[in-house]
């Protein structure tokens, strides 16, 4: 058996992968309570939001994880075009699982139910990101590793989405994200520590993209769009905000000056 090292980079990939787990989690969270403080096409607009920034810090941090795993004996390549199916299954899933809640919020069926299908849409995104690595030998699984990664994830999905129903202040917000960045962290090397390798040695090309030249780059992109979409949430103001700009401008007499 190959030795599997999971922080090859040091402390560097799973601090960084946590923060990108964080944000995407903080800003899923700020943008599900701006939906449900709206109606209408902006409320779809805002579940959309929330969902894509979720899937993109959950992606993000598991493929910034993995610029940190290395096999003793064997290089390691992506397949590319299963790494790019893993994030449409993540923002499949957590759209469905976002809408699902965001459409009967009071609903705790609608609550099960987004939280089992955003949950297995995380662990799905995390074994077809697997699925998607090359190396000289063959990986084995762990059944009762994999069987715990995939009820973190359910459990972790359905506490993040009840937050996001029941939490309103920013600090609040803060801590559930942080909370959140945790539980997903958990799985992911949880799911990783599941992982055997049966070393072949070879000298053979391996096929597929390395981390540097393919997930990488791709990795910061996807976390430069959570910043800037954070940005962005942060300086839109809220429903609240905006009733009361409307309310003060309809109070204001005609023709006296804008301040």
């Amino acid at each position: 058996m190959g030795h599997l090292d999971h922080a090859t980079l040091g402390w560097l990939t799973p601090v960084l992968s946590y923060a990108m787990a964080c944000t995407g989690a903080a800003l899923g969270l700020r943008c599900t309570v701006r939906a449900l403080a709206a109606t209408g096409r902006v409320r779809r607009n805002w579940l959309l939001t929330a969902a894509s920034a979720i899937a993109t810090g959950i992606w993000t941090m598991h493929f910034t994880a993995m610029l940190g795993f290395g096999v003793s004996g064997t290089d390691i390549r992506y397949d590319v075009p299963l790494t790019l199916a893993s994030l449409v299954v993540a923002m499949l899933f957590v759209c469905a699982g976002v809408f699902a809640v965001g459409r009967h919020p009071g609903r705790v069926q609608a609550l099960l139910l987004g939280g089992l299908t955003t949950g297995l849409g995380v662990a799905g995104m995390h074994y077809l990101g697997m699925a998607a690595v090359r190396l000289h030998g063959e990986v084995s699984y762990d059944p009762l590793r994999v069987a715990l990664s995939v009820l973190i994830a359910v459990v972790a999905a359905t506490a993040a989405l009840w937050a996001a129903l029941a939490i309103r202040s920013p600090a609040a917000v803060t801590v559930a994200s942080l909370i959140m960045g945790a539980a997903v962290s958990s799985m992911h090397y949880t799911g990783m520590h599941a992982v055997g390798v049966r070393v072949t040695p070879s000298g053979e090309p391996l096929p597929g993209a390395s981390a540097m030249s393919f997930v990488f780059p791709l990795a910061v992109g996807l976390g430069a769009y959570l910043f800037i979409t954070s940005a962005f949430v942060a300086l839109s103001p809220a429903a609240g905000e905006r009733h009361a700009s409307a309310s003060a401008s309809a109070r204001r007499p005609a023709g006296h000056p804008v301040p």
